[in-house]
C-alpha cells in the first residue's frame, strides 16, 4: 500500500457513513463523497465508474426484504443517501472472463477517533470494511502493473456499495447490483476471515411476538393484560426450549413508567441458519415453542387474581410476525474455485468453524460462478461493530497481496 492509499483510507475513517437504518434519519451520511473518493483513487490506475446511483424504490417490491426497509423506504431521502458504486478495470467482458470483488463503505453508528500510528489504522470502519476496501484497489493495482492480461483478457469489478449493515441484507446494494449483471464468474466478498477463504455465508430471520391487550392503572392490574408478564414468560420459555437452535432471543418493550400496566409489547427474536431447509425447520421450531409457552403460561397464571384476565386471553391477544425472513444463503464453491485458491496458496476456512451473515447470499443462484468471502482480520479481535475497531497495515498489505495473487491465477487458469 502507498501513501496515497493511506491518505485515502484516513480520509474514508473521517467520513461518517452509517446509513440511516443504524444513525437514525436526522444524522449526516456522506456515502456519496466516500465513494466519490473511492472512485477517484481507482481512476488513477485506470479504472471506470461504470455505475453510481441509489437503488430505486420498485427494486424493493420483493417479499424478502426486511420490514425495517420496506418501512424506512418511503421516508424522503433514505433511499438517495445511500448510492452504490461500480468500477471497472478493462472492456465489458463476459461474465467467465470477470472478476468481482465486493466490498461495503457503509458502518454501523458510532463515532471512532481516527489515528494511524505507522502500523494501525483506528476508527469506525477500519476492519469493516473501508480498510479492505482501500487493500482492494492496491491489490487489483498491483495485479495489473505486473500482468498485462489483467484489464486485458481480464476484467475487474469492484462494487462499493451501501446497504450492508442496519439489517439492509444487501437489499438497497448488493442485490439490485447483481440482479443488474454487475458480477464475475469468481466473486469475492471482503469481509474479516483471517485472510481464509471462506465459501458460505449464513442468513437470519427476525421474528417478533406482539401483545395487543388492554392497559390497566396500577390500582387495578387485574382489570387489564400484563403485556410484561407475559412477554417475559415467553422470553425465558423460547429462550430455553430453543436453545441450541440459533435463536438470540433480543429485544423486550412494553413501556418506562411504573404506575400502570402495560397491555401492549414486543419480543424481538433472531434467527440465524446456514441453509433455508435449516432456516424452515427453525421457523416450525419457534411457532411449536411459541404455542408451548402459550400454554404454559394460561396453565400457571389462570388462578391468579392479577394476571387470570392475560392467561385466558393470552392466545387471543399474542401474534408471531415476521420482520425479515426468506433471505438464501451461500452453502459452497465448485471444485475449480477451490483449486483456484489452493493454486494461490490461500487457506480455506476451517469445516467446522461456523460462517457469518454478509451480502455474499446473493450471488447464491447464478450459475457458472463462484463466490466466497475473504478479507483480513477478525470480526472479533478487530473489535468490529465495537469500540476500539483497528486494522494493522501488515494485515491490509497481507489481503492486497492475496487480491493480487488471486487475479494472477485467475488469468492464468484461463476461462473455463
Amino acid at each position: 500500500m502507498l501513501d496515497t492509499d493511506r491518505d485515502l483510507l484516513l480520509r474514508l475513517l473521517a467520513l461518517p457513513t452509517a446509513g440511516p437504518l443504524e444513525a437514525g434519519h436526522d444524522a449526516p451520511v456522506r456515502l456519496w463523497e466516500a465513494q466519490h473518493e473511492y472512485a477517484r483513487a481507482a481512476s488513477a490506475f485506470g479504472m471506470t465508474t461504470v455505475h453510481h446511483a441509489p437503488v430505486t424504490a420498485a427494486a424493493l417490491a420483493c417479499d424478502d426484504v426486511p420490514l425495517a426497509v420496506r418501512s424506512a423506504a418511503a421516508t424522503p431521502g433514505f433511499l438517495d443517501a445511500q448510492p452504490s458504486l461500480v468500477l471497472r478495470l478493462g472492456p465489458a467482458l463476459p461474465v467467465s472472463a470477470t472478476v468481482m470483488f465486493n466490498v461495503h463503505l457503509d458502518t454501523v453508528s458510532g463515532h471512532e477517533p481516527v489515528t494511524f500510528d505507522g502500523t494501525r489504522f483506528t476508527g469506525r470502519g477500519a476492519i469493516d470494511a473501508k480498510g479492505p476496501a482501500v487493500a482492494v484497489l492496491a491489490g487489483v493495482r498491483a495485479a495489473a502493473a505486473a500482468h498485462p492480461a489483467i484489464g486485458r483478457d481480464v476484467a475487474v469489478l469492484v462494487q462499493a456499495v451501501s446497504g450492508e449493515e442496519g439489517g439492509a441484507m444487501g437489499t438497497i446494494g448488493t442485490r439490485p447490483l447483481v440482479a443488474a449483471g454487475w458480477y464475475g464468474r469468481l466473486n469475492v466478498f471482503c469481509e474479516p476471515t483471517g485472510l481464509r477463504y471462506l465459501p458460505r455465508a449464513t442468513a437470519a430471520m427476525t421474528a417478533c411476538v406482539r401483545v395487543d391487550g388492554d392497559g390497566a392503572i396500577d390500582d387495578r392490574p387485574e382489570t387489564g393484560h400484563n403485556a410484561t408478564v407475559l412477554l417475559g414468560f415467553l422470553a425465558q420459555h423460547l429462550g430455553y426450549a430453543l436453545a441450541g437452535e440459533g435463536v438470540c432471543v433480543a429485544g423486550l418493550h412494553t413501556g418506562r413508567m411504573h404506575n400502570r400496566v402495560y397491555g401492549t409489547g414486543r419480543l424481538l427474536l433472531n434467527i440465524g441458519y446456514a441453509t433455508p431447509e435449516s432456516g424452515a425447520r427453525r421457523e416450525r421450531a419457534l411457532r411449536a415453542a411459541l404455542d408451548e409457552g402459550l400454554a404454559a403460561f394460561t396453565a400457571r397464571f389462570g388462578g391468579v387474581r392479577e394476571f387470570a384476565r392475560t392467561a385466558t386471553d393470552a392466545t387471543k391477544i399474542t401474534t408471531l410476525e415476521w420482520h425479515k425472513r426468506g433471505l438464501p444463503t451461500l452453502t459452497g464453491c465448485p471444485p475449480w474455485c477451490t483449486d483456484l485458491f489452493a493454486e494461490a496458496g490461500i487457506a480455506r476456512w476451517p469445516a467446522d468453524e461456523p460462517a457469518f451473515t454478509c451480502d455474499a447470499i446473493w450471488l447464491h443462484d447464478r450459475p457458472g460462478t463462484a463466490t466466497v468471502v475473504l478479507g483480513p482480520g477478525s470480526l472479533s479481535d478487530n473489535n468490529a461493530h465495537a469500540c476500539g475497531e483497528y486494522a494493522d497495515l501488515a494485515d491490509l498489505e497481507r489481503f492486497a497481496a492475496a487480491v493480487t495473487t488471486t487475479l494472477h491465477t485467475f488469468a492464468a487458469k484461463g476461462q473455463p
